[in-house]
């Protein structure tokens, strides 16, 4: 008996040890001729990122990792790859670039290493970001049609905006914020994150269903007043549905 409870201690103490789940704060999700591209705002104890992936009209995903920072970077480098595709002439397929770059750009973050090439090939012009680390593994990357470049950039501009260009958890709460919750109603599934940024904590409820996801930011200082007012909606339900007691008998 003694040396089950002690096995069983120590599994729960290496639980405990264990980074607490990823945290998503936020989607975006656009459709660029026949790609679509998720850009999930996502925080675990490391701090805050944002994961980009690209889903191919067969299926196929393709997945880039960028800090904050990174993000705001790329931002940037969005904005003058708009300008120089805006300036090319029409595409010409008996005159194509060599290699068929463009233009070319080089991002490091730490350990990983992001290429940025604008191409041009019998398909057409887009973007190829590709993300490699220095240690060894996997490439991974994406590829924007050229024409989608701006809405991307605007995108993460939107997000970079709401949660910061900052890549830990800086803001003035410091402890560990209550893991996310799900729950599942009929054929709908409901999301509850709760996140911070510079403005202070929010819970993000999200409601998905198929291919259609919807969410509302609940800033903290009002969670108790949702609370109530759901509280209420509860208890004047419960005083319309049941049978009332009075000359039952």
């Amino acid at each position: 008996m003694s040396d089950r409870g002690s096995g069983d201690e120590q599994v729960q103490a290496q639980r405990q040890l264990l980074p607490p789940p990823e945290q998503e704060l936020a989607t975006k999700v656009l459709q660029i001729q026949s790609k679509r591209f998720y850009l999930d705002v996502k925080q675990n104890r490391r701090g805050r990122f944002i994961k980009v992936a690209e889903v191919g009209p067969a299926g196929r995903k393709s997945r880039l990792l960028l800090a904050m920072s990174t993000a705001l970077e790329l931002r940037d480098h969005l904005t003058v790859f708009s300008e120089i595709y805006a300036s090319l002439g029409p595409p010409n397929p008996d005159n194509l670039p060599e290699d068929g770059k463009l233009k070319s750009e080089l991002m490091i973050k730490e350990n990983r290493r992001y290429y940025l090439d604008l191409k041009e090939n019998s398909r057409g012009r887009f973007l190829r970001i590709s993300q490699t680390i220095t240690q060894g593994g996997p490439r991974s990357q994406i590829a924007i049609p050229a024409q989608g470049m701006i809405e991307f950039r605007d995108a993460l501009t939107d997000l970079l905006e709401e949660f910061g260009t900052d890549d830990g958890t800086t803001f003035g709460f410091k402890g560990v914020l209550p893991e996310a919750r799900h729950m599942r109603v009929e054929n709908k599934n409901f999301y509850f994150d709760v996140g911070q940024n510079s403005r202070g904590i929010f819970m993000r409820i999200s409601e998905v269903k198929n291919n259609f996801r919807t969410a509302i930011t609940i800033p903290e200082k009002s969670w108790s007043r949702f609370r109530d007012t759901f509280t209420e909606y509860v208890d004047k339900m419960k005083d319309l549905t049941e049978p009332s007691n009075e000359g039952g008998k």
